[in-house]
């Protein structure tokens, strides 16, 4: 049972990765709790509700049904959870379980922090996305017409509950999403785990069991080393910003509506690596090597209609810009990245129209 812990100067918590964990749920939950609040979506429920029902009997529980969808990501839709639980006679002893993917955990946990100043959270991500990456850290928050993820908060999770089993329900499209987040990992921190999704991607997107932990194992062990490093971003944390500030752009010029997280941030990681190479931060042979790993894990959905110019425009409201400068995760060679600002914007235009391009 791999488990790998965050450390933050208020808490410590576990992220624990098992096969078949979540039949144990009960064992992660703290002594004397009121109420018990499943933050899912209908999918989910539909195919893992028993594996929750099963862990929990016994204990007062409820479900509340988020709609799903990076569009319903909204504060109007956490004030509907949170009058659910109030009309449960939710309290202060309460927990939240964020049971889904990214969006749902993101939307869990701000819940959790924000209801009575704060209640406890349990997060158990069902998408490989939320498993390596939204469900570990304590990032939480819903999005704004402007930009993703712009009112939130951190709030650490009592544990995070990890079951590669729960993928293979998963659609190949939302696992292939999830993929391009491991992939990241690889680029900004270890030349291993970039190897092993570059020479074993068949594998990989076959689901095979041993691969498949590797990566996730991997991609968990770093995210906590980072948040454990730097829990709210004042500096090292922002190298898992790579593939985010263009990815963010388009996610809000389409309106949360035509790409997964994971889809985005694969054309955000295109087009700062090739940011990257126009900068004279990465060596031509490098960038070739990040974006053909990139593309062995299929094309995203159509980026016609998209502008560079539009996308451009849409920096300046993404949540990591600071004192009005842009700034930018760009790869020095496989595993080691850096933050940069100030960057030409007619480079910045260049690599995002050769990225449209490119798809």
């Amino acid at each position: 049972m791999p488990s790998y812990t965050v450390r933050t100067a208020t808490t410590q918590y576990d992220a624990i990765v098992e096969r078949n964990l979540l039949p144990r749920l009960a064992q992660f939950l703290p002594p004397r709790l009121s109420q018990i609040f499943v933050v899912t979506t209908r999918d989910v429920w539909t195919y893992h509700h028993a594996l929750i029902e099963t862990a929990l009997a016994g204990r007062p529980w409820h479900v509340l049904f988020f709609p799903g969808g990076e569009d319903k990501k909204r504060l109007s839709e956490v004030e509907a959870l949170a009058e659910q639980m109030m009309a449960h006679g939710a309290d202060r002893a309460s927990l939240v379980i964020g049971f889904g993917g990214g969006i749902v955990t993101d939307v869990a946990g701000f819940l959790a922090a924000i209801f009575l100043r704060g209640i406890p959270v349990l997060q158990i991500p069902t998408t490989l996305l939320g498993q390596v990456d939204a469900a570990v850290g304590g990032k939480t928050g819903v999005n704004l017409l402007a930009g993703k993820n712009l009112i939130g908060s951190f709030h650490q999770p009592l544990a995070v509950l990890i079951d590669p089993e729960v993928l293979r329900t998963l659609p190949e499209r939302e696992y292939r999403a999830g993929l391009y987040e491991v992939l990241k990992c690889g680029v900004i921190r270890s030349q291993p785990l970039f190897d092993e999704m570059a020479f074993h991607a068949a594998e990989i997107l076959a689901l095979h069991p041993t691969r498949l932990e590797s990566i996730i194992c991997e991609s968990v062990r770093i995210k906590c080393e980072v948040v454990t490093a730097d829990e709210k971003e004042g500096d090292l944390r922002r190298i898992l910003n790579f593939g985010h500030t263009i990815g963010h752009a388009l996610e809000a010029e389409t309106r949360y509506t035509r790409f997964l997280h994971g889809e985005a941030v694969a054309f955000g990681m295109n087009a700062a690596t090739r940011l990257a190479h126009l900068t004279g931060h990465l060596p031509l042979a490098g960038c070739n090597t990040i974006l053909n790993c990139i593309e062995q894990f299929g094309a995203i959905p159509s980026l016609d209609g998209i502008s560079a110019e539009n996308l451009l425009a849409r920096l300046g409201s993404d949540k990591k810009t600071l004192h009005g400068k842009v700034h930018f995760v760009l790869p020095t060679h496989i595993g080691q990245v850096k933050i940069t600002s100030g960057v030409d914007p007619e480079l910045i235009l260049q690599a995002t129209r050769d990225a449209l391009a490119s798809q």
